[in-house]
Formats: structure tokens, sequence, C-alpha cells
């Protein structure tokens, strides 16, 4: 199977879920425009797989794309697992992995619901190398 995005996600502001919007504009060093997390430092976009979601919904959780403030939702492919510096291409952008998982300082609902969350273990976040626009359905690939 192949790795494809299956949802993009922005935010007003930090702290709070991200809604699933038809398409993203990245723009280089900064990230989403118009999302909360864009800037200029090393988490300017963050993806979590639609695997590590679906761990959360078998423990009976009502979740989706967006819940865990991730921008990027993706299938087939094995975040976690990518090295520090992997560069992957998604639709005409170039992305560069910067950090693995995060560290929460609060519990989140969804770890107050469920005693566990998925994004500090499971999500990674990127840096944008050259801009251009996502959308569900985009093809992700491991990049040079």
């Amino acid at each position: 199977m192949s790795a494809v995005v299956i949802a993009v996600c922005t935010s007003a502001n930090k702290g709070e879920r991200k809604t699933p919007v038809d398409q993203v504009v990245l723009r280089e060093n900064h990230g989403i425009i118009g999302d909360a997390h864009a800037g200029d430092w090393h988490r300017q976009v963050s993806l979590l797989a639609q695997e590590s979601i679906e761990k959360m919904q078998r423990m009976g959780l009502s979740v989706s794309a967006g819940d865990f403030a991730e921008n990027i939702t993706t299938q087939g492919i094995d975040l976690p697992a990518l090295p520090i510096g992997t560069r992957l291409t998604i639709g005409e952008t170039l992305l560069e992995v910067t950090q693995i998982g995060k560290e929460c300082h609060t519990r989140c609902a969804i770890y107050e619901q469920a005693g566990d969350c998925v994004m500090p273990k499971e999500g990674i976040f990127v840096k944008v190398l050259r801009g251009g626009s996502i959308e569900p359905g985009d093809q992700i690939a491991l990049s040079a």
C-alpha cells in the first residue's frame, strides 16, 4: 500500500483541535498559511497516522482527523520510525522531519478520557523546505 494523505487540518489557535479543510498551502520556512503552529521554528507542521487514530478509536474514543491537533493525517507510512532529517515529498512540497513525538505538559481531554494519547509518541513534526499545496489523496514519498 502506498502512503497517502487522508486529511489536512488547521486551527486558528494553539491548544485546540484542528478542523479538516479541503486543502492547505505551505510556505517555505513557515508552515501552513493561517495555522496557529506556523512560524520560524522546527515544529512548523505536525503529522499523525490514521492507524494511530484508529488505536484510540478501538479504546472507545470518538476521534477523527484533527482531533489530536495534527495538521496532516497520513495512511500507509510508519511516521515514528522515520529518522530525524528524513525528507518527504507530499504533493509539490518538500518537508524534513525535525522531531518525533512531543512532551505534553498538560493532560489533554483525550488523555483524561482514555488514559493515553498517541500524539506524544507517534506524531511527528516537520519543517517546510519547499512550499506548495497539500490535499487529501496526495501521495507521500521519501525523498533523497
